[in-house]
């Protein structure tokens, strides 16, 4: 079992930046990779960025490229999203997610971001 706890969200304005984290406890070792889903409000829930763990290779999706960045801290079982430029479309609810080895999935509770000036 893994449980996740996510903090950083909040109201930001146009154009600004928030760093959200989720940090990982229970059984980590077993971790392949972690990232970041968002769902708006009336919308499905989609992935914004996920980092593998054995090849540190992220993967963005296209409406965040180049204005985020995931990265983790191996020995606090954490991962972040440094997300800049902020856009009102980028409000939403966003999820940690972690899946294991045996392709076990795990959810945050999720933190909400708000951009509006």
């Amino acid at each position: 079992q893994v449980q996740l706890v996510e903090s950083g969200g909040g109201l930001v304005q146009p154009g600004g930046s928030l760093r959200l984290s989720c940090a990982a406890s229970g059984t980590t070792a077993n971790i392949a990779l972690m990232g970041w889903y968002r769902q708006a409000p009336g919308k499905q829930r989609e992935l914004v960025a996920q980092i593998f763990i054995r090849t540190n290779m992220p993967n963005y999706a296209d409406s965040v490229k180049g204005r985020s960045t995931i990265s983790r801290d191996a020995a606090r079982s954490t991962v972040y999203l440094q997300m800049n430029n902020l856009k009102p479309e980028d409000t939403a609810v966003y999820y940690c997610h972690v899946r294991s080895d045996s392709l076990m999935n795990y959810w945050g509770k999720g933190t909400l971001v708000t951009v509006s000036s």
